[in-house]
């Protein structure tokens, strides 16, 4: 089935690839989306600060020169349309891929550039650019599902080495414990104004499971919340078992009516930063999931659908799926292990470049 681009634009990091692609391929784009952004930003002139150095008549800044262009969000829509995306290349996209996962955040609103992208005139003048996404050479594997034979990454060097996390089982036992008392400690310690400054546990999945992915270097660069890792192990994995495929955010609402955890007390605040919904939240009770799957993998498109967004799961009741990284498997059982084949060793110059292998 040939997907349409408004598939990309249903998702708030969809729309921010889009963006990001537009702005590489034109630089007054590039500038309107700077001002532009900066204006729409919730942290403007506190968490995002614009310093000028503009001279005007007996030293006093130039007010309309400060504020940029004055490119409204008409005329970038107009531009947006306007533009020539004959030379996208797979490397321009991949690089937009990972600064649109870079960008992404579930612990307070979203910045200036996805509230840009979200604008309905601009989003209607993406459609076509995300069309030629789609159609681009080198992203059929965004829609692809779980490759028999991955890669764990280890963030550490290669003569730093480690065993792989076992005992997946024991962990999501403990994982299930702790998300139950956290949620009862939040329901009576924190307020229920969800505008009040509270944060904590944001993620939708357990932390310390084995997770996998399928490509590399690709892999390496698309991290949420990353810590500016220069260096990184890739661990050869195999993978038997039954695998869900989250490739559509239907699929991830379907697991969490069927598996439903209650977590609203405990993401109430984040939760409402990034969607601005106020209401009842859950995630998958990974536990329960765990009796019929064996891991859940979240292909590029259901990340970049999905991701960040308010679910509906049912009536009053949502989800997010946040902080999983797109094309990342997520282990629930002890169905992986190490496999034959040397691990490789990958590292990179600065934040933002490209990951090398190292011979």
């Amino acid at each position: 089935m040939t997907l349409q681009g408004e598939v990309l634009l249903e998702g708030p990091r969809g729309r921010r690839l889009c963006l990001e692609l537009a702005m590489e391929l034109n630089q007054d784009i590039r500038t309107a989306v700077f001002w532009l952004g900066y204006e729409l930003d919730s942290g403007r002139g506190t968490s995002r600060v614009l310093l000028t150095m503009v001279s005007g008549e007996n030293g006093v800044a130039d007010e309309a020169a400060a504020s940029g262009s004055g490119t409204s969000e008409d005329q970038l829509a107009a531009a947006l349309t306007a533009l020539d995306s004959t030379s996208l290349s797979g490397t321009t996209i991949q690089l937009a891929l990972e600064r649109s996962v870079d960008t992404a955040r579930y612990w307070q609103p979203p910045d200036g550039e996805d509230v840009l992208a979200a604008l309905p005139a601009v989003r209607a003048a993406l459609l076509p650019l995300a069309d030629q996404v789609l159609r681009a050479p080198g992203v059929q594997w965004w829609d692809e599902g779980r490759a028999v034979e991955q890669w764990a990454i280890d963030w550490r060097p290669a003569d730093d080495p480690a065993p792989l996390p076992g005992n997946l089982r024991q962990a999501l036992s403990s994982w299930g414990r702790n998300e139950r008392a956290e949620e009862a400690r939040a329901a009576l310690d924190r307020p229920i104004d969800p505008h009040a400054p509270v944060s904590g546990w944001w993620w939708s999945f357990p932390r310390g499971l084995l997770r996998s992915v399928g490509h590399l270097p690709a892999g390496l660069g698309l991290v949420e919340d990353s810590l500016g890792w220069l260096e990184a192990t890739a661990i050869p994995v195999r993978g038997t078992g039954r695998t869900l495929e989250i490739r559509t955010p239907e699929d991830w609402t379907e697991l969490c009516r069927r598996f439903p955890l209650e977590v609203t007390a405990s993401r109430r605040h984040d939760w409402f930063n990034t969607t601005g919904r106020d209401g009842r939240w859950v995630i998958p009770d990974w536990e329960q999931a765990a009796t019929e799957w064996d891991a859940v993998h979240l292909t590029v498109l259901g990340y970049l659908r999905g991701a960040g967004r308010a679910l509906q799961v049912d009536t009053g009741t949502a989800t997010v799926i946040a902080g999983w990284d797109p094309d990342c498997t997520i282990w629930l059982t002890d169905g992986v292990r190490e496999c034959e084949g040397p691990r490789q060793a990958w590292q990179r110059a600065g934040q933002g470049e490209s990951w090398n292998r190292v011979p």
